[in-house]
């Protein structure tokens, strides 16, 4: 099934939900454990209607879902197609049929408690070393290139987040090759921004903004906070595997 783009996304209007890195997110407040068991159980039995079923991890006061398609497909520049891990109309379909299932469940969205993680390390070698980070944070080779055009190291699980590699130049002086890429609602990130810098972070970089701003601690170590916002053209991010 065709991936769908940043504007196709958009223009589905999910209220509750939000596009970070390749899947759409959302969280949302139950009443208790109890609550969010049967809000989780009755999102089960609409995913086996539509033939597609969401991540979910279960709170005592929330429950956290993503969605994406483990076959979409991406068309490169020369008409070649990849199968890919992307958002598909099988996650459009399901998220808003989520939405409607949260409002009769009485539970919240709260875009503002998403959050997802990736880590960047900065080499001039990805091709080589993407099997070690493969093999030591999912004990196998297997997960690099998983669901991407690249080397990102992906666990077909979810345990660790997803580790991708920024090509640069050979370089001997030591300096920061790894990096979190925080990824956000784009509504909230300006607030995420604001309580990094208050608590003594530095905006090091925000020329890219809102597609991502890069801050740093008082140490110099650097995080970018991510959007998915300003990404629906050639740029980065754009393409899976160019996370």
């Amino acid at each position: 099934m065709e991936m769908k783009t940043g504007a196709q996304i958009a223009a589905a209007d999910l209220t509750d939900w939000r596009k970070l890195g390749q899947g759409l997110h959302a969280r949302y407040l139950v009443g208790d454990f109890t609550a969010g068991a049967r809000f989780v159980e009755a999102v089960g039995e609409a995913g086996s209607a539509l033939g597609h079923h969401p991540q979910a991890t279960l709170g005592n006061q929330y429950v956290d879902l993503k969605l994406i398609s483990q076959d979409a497909i991406y068309t490169d520049d020369s008409g070649t197609e990849h199968v890919v891990e992307w958002v598909t109309d099988k996650d459009l379909d399901l998220a808003g049929r989520i939405t409607e299932i949260a409002a009769e469940h009485k539970a919240t969205a709260d875009p503002a408690g998403i959050t997802a993680i990736e880590l960047g390390l900065d080499t001039a070698h990805a091709v080589t070393i993407a099997p070690v980070w493969a093999a030591l944070l999912t004990g196998s080779t297997d997960a690099v290139g998983r669901g991407s055009i690249g080397t990102d190291v992906r666990d077909a699980t979810g345990r660790v987040p997803i580790v991708w590699f920024q090509e640069t130049d050979e370089h001997d002086t030591p300096r920061q090759r790894w990096h979190l890429d925080i990824w956000v609602a784009p509504e909230y990130a300006e607030q995420r921004i604001a309580a990094a810098v208050a608590a003594g972070g530095i905006v090091v970089d925000d020329s890219e903004a809102p597609s991502f701003v890069v801050i740093a601690d008082q140490d110099g170590n650097k995080a970018c906070v991510c959007t998915d916002s300003g990404r629906w053209g050639a740029d980065r991010g754009s393409e899976p595997g160019d996370d």
